[in-house]
C-alpha cells in the first residue's frame, strides 16, 4: 500500500484538521510531540504521512503530487490559482475577503475611479476589480500591516481578510465591499483523485459526516 500524503498549513489550521482526522480514526502521534524536529510524520498501520507548510506552499505540493491531499484556507487557493480539485469545506476558520477603508473611499468604489489598492492578496483583487466590478486599479502588493496603506496615504483602499473587523475600527477604516467567505478546504492532486479514489473518498465521506454531526 502505497502512503496517502497530506499537506497541513501550518498553525491554527493544522490543529483543527487533525482534530478532525482523528475523529474519524486517522491519528498520528508523532505529531504530538512538540520537541520532534521531524518535517514528515508517519502513521505506517494506517499508510499515512502528514507534513506542515506554509500555507501558500500547500496548493503548490498538491498540485504537483508532493501531496494526495491537501487542508488551507480559500483564501489561499483562490490567491494561488493551481490546479487541483476543491473537494470540502471544513467549516473552520470562517471569515471574509473584503475591499475595506475609510467611509470617504465609498464613494469612489461606487463612481468605478481609478484608486490605489493594497494588499497581500494581488490575484484575488485583481479578478474582483477587473472581472467583477470591471474597474480599472493600480494594485500595489504588500507583505506587512496592510491597514497602514491608506493611513499613511499609500493607497485608497486595501483588500484584506475580516475576521471581527476590530483591527479596521482601531484604525478608522470599515468594510467597503465584500468579495467572499473564506474558511478552511480540504483539496485533492487530480491524479490522486482517480489513483486513489477509493481511500480518498472514504475520507472525503467520513469528515463531512463528521461536519454534519457536529451540525446537529
Amino acid at each position: 500500500m502505497r502512503y496517502l500524503t497530506v499537506a497541513l498549513a501550518k498553525g491554527r489550521l493544522a490543529g483543527k484538521a487533525m482534530e478532525l482526522f482523528e475523529q474519524i480514526g486517522i491519528s498520528c502521534p508523532e505529531m504530538k510531540d512538540k520537541s520532534s524536529r521531524k518535517l514528515i510524520f508517519v502513521n505506517e498501520e494506517l499508510g499515512m504521512r502528514f507534513f506542515l507548510a506554509k500555507a501558500n506552499d500547500v496548493p503548490t505540493y498538491v498540485e504537483y503530487g508532493a501531496a494526495d491531499i491537501g487542508i488551507v484556507g480559500k483564501d489561499t487557493i483562490l490567491e494561488e490559482g493551481r490546479k487541483l480539485y476543491e473537494v470540502l469545506d471544513l467549516k473552520t476558520g470562517k471569515c471574509r475577503m473584503c475591499v475595506c477603508g475609510p467611509e470617504s473611499a465609498r464613494e469612489r468604489l461606487n463612481h468605478h475611479e481609478l484608486i490605489r489598492v493594497a494588499t497581500k492578496y494581488p490575484r484575488i483583487a485583481k479578478d474582483y476589480f477587473y472581472n467583477r466590478k470591471y474597474q480599472t486599479v493600480e494594485i500595489i502588493k504588500l507583505n506587512g500591516s496592510i491597514e497602514l496603506a491608506p493611513i499613511v496615504g499609500l493607497a485608497d483602499v486595501i483588500v484584506d481578510i475580516v475576521e471581527t473587523g476590530s483591527t479596521l475600527r482601531e484604525n478608522g477604516l470599515v468594510v467597503l465591499e465584500e468579495i467572499c467567505g473564506l474558511s478552511a478546504r480540504m483539496v485533492v492532486n487530480q491524479v490522486s483523485m482517480k489513483r486513489e479514489n477509493e481511500r480518498i473518498s472514504r475520507i472525503i465521506r467520513e469528515i463531512q459526516n463528521q461536519l454534519k454531526e457536529e451540525q446537529k
